[in-house]
């Protein structure tokens, strides 16, 4: 998968991961929208909106610095 989104940074997450990341990133917002509080909320929105972002650009810093990558070499 191309980095249609961001093309300057190279992508370091695998399909699978991507998708995860998206439906855990709108699952966490859902439930925070819908039955938190709080700063419950709060976290449960910051967990969402990254892990949506991140899986949605294809890129995790966190992974960039620990040099991990999901993705498969071509």
């Amino acid at each position: 998968m191309n980095n249609v989104a961001c093309p300057f940074i190279k992508s370091n997450e695998s399909t699978t991961d991507r998708i995860l990341r998206i439906i855990v990133g709108i699952i966490s917002l859902t439930v925070g929208y819908s039955t938190l509080s709080g700063v419950a909320q709060t976290i449960a929105y910051v967990i969402g909106a990254v892990a949506l972002i991140t899986g949605a650009i294809g890129f995790c810093g966190l992974y960039a610095l620990l040099g991990i990558s999901t993705r498969k070499t071509k």
